[in-house]
């Protein structure tokens, strides 16, 4: 079974992403590729709120993945300095 990560932040970037992500595969498969009604201009705005949905998510992703990795680093050098020198 696949969990959720435990950050906030990396959880609600996966959540936007994935959103996000879905959302422009349908309308790319369904609404340009496919013959039918012409494309309104709400629609256009749906498809730029969900770029821009899509980079704050992999922007969200990104930024709680370097906050781990600084998170520990300094806790490895909180080990080195703490621990007694011989």
């Amino acid at each position: 079974m696949i969990g959720l990560p435990d950050d906030r932040q990396k959880r609600t970037g996966w959540v936007l992403a994935a959103v996000s992500g879905g959302y422009l595969v349908y309308f790319v498969k369904v609404r340009l590729l496919e013959a039918g009604l012409p494309i309104e201009r709400k629609e256009w705005f749906y498809v730029v709120a969900m770029i821009v949905c899509l980079m704050l998510g992999t922007a969200n992703i990104r930024l709680a993945t370097m906050r781990l990795e600084k998170r520990k680093s300094s806790e490895a050098a909180k080990k080195i300095t703490s621990s007694p020198s011989a």
